[in-house]
């Protein structure tokens, strides 16, 4: 069977869009990372799945995958390309998707720019995320022979977000792959390596569980200006600098969502064989 697709991306974090067939079997991970080969197949740091039947009160339900055929709870640049798309073809600025991590709200705002609630930040430890861990504003660890101090928080999926003074310098491969193999991280982990140039302002590095480091990642600048923030650093409202781009994050403080905005772009259709 043929199926179209969407290649699409936010600041650089790219992903395949697919309408997946009602009915047909879900990929598995082998045919995931063929997909996501940059040499052999499309190409991409996560795939994206609208599935099933439209529910009530939602404008569409969504999967996530990440390029290592894993599944995943969330995605932010991911969630405003697909916001796009939808809202593409169904001419409505303002909509609500369900996601692994729930529901939800963006807002087209014009000329490719999609606002997305990520719901509000936790920073509670569960059984998935900071195992063994008593709540702080920061937590240490030995990873890779380093000594780390980092926040850690949940937007919807799991973050570690580490202070440094250059992202330029940051050993942002070495840490990043050693932080997925930390107990206290059952699921692996995204790190993120946050310098703060003021206090609305970031340069950030993420390295993706089961991707590596990506051009952005709009759950990891989420989750950076969050962690600032509750560390007294940030303002309300954040530039977050990627390599890939720059995104705008907001929150203004716990019990409210935290919204990521940027730029989301089409870079073609094509067709693939499930």
């Amino acid at each position: 069977m043929q199926v179209n697709f969407t290649k699409m991306h936010g600041a650089g974090n790219d992903f395949m869009v697919v309408d997946w067939p009602e009915g047909a079997a879900l990929p598995d991970a082998a045919q995931i990372r063929c997909w996501a080969d940059r040499r052999r197949g499309v190409g991409f740091d996560q795939l994206l799945l609208l599935v099933g039947p439209p529910v009530a009160g939602l404008d569409g339900e969504y999967r996530i995958y990440n390029a290592d055929g894993g599944e995943v709870e969330q995605c932010g640049n991911g969630a405003r390309c697909l916001a796009n798309y939808v809202g593409a073809a169904s001419g409505r600025a303002e909509l609500k998707l369900g996601s692994p991590s729930g529901v939800v709200e963006a807002k087209l705002l014009g000329d490719g720019e999609v606002s997305v609630s990520l719901g509000e930040p936790s920073f509670r430890p569960t059984a998935d995320f900071l195992v063994g861990q008593n709540e702080a504003l920061r937590y240490r660890l030995q990873v890779a022979g380093h000594a780390v101090e980092f926040g850690a928080v949940s937007v919807g999926n799991p973050h570690a977000v580490i202070s440094v003074d250059s992202v330029d310098a940051a050993p942002v491969g070495i840490l990043g792959a050693a932080f997925q193999t930390e107990p206290c991280f059952p699921k692996g982990v995204n790190v993120g390596f946050m310098e703060v140039l003021e206090a609305g302002r970031i340069r950030l590095r993420v390295f993706e569980r089961g991707v590596g480091e990506t051009l952005a990642c709009g759950t990891g600048a989420a989750a950076a200006a969050v962690v600032g923030r509750h560390w007294g650093q940030l303002s309300e409202s954040v530039r977050v600098e990627l390599p890939g781009g720059t995104l705008g994050v907001r929150w203004q403080g716990p019990g409210s969502p935290v919204w990521l905005a940027g730029l989301t772009t089409t870079v073609y259709e094509g067709q693939i064989s499930i």
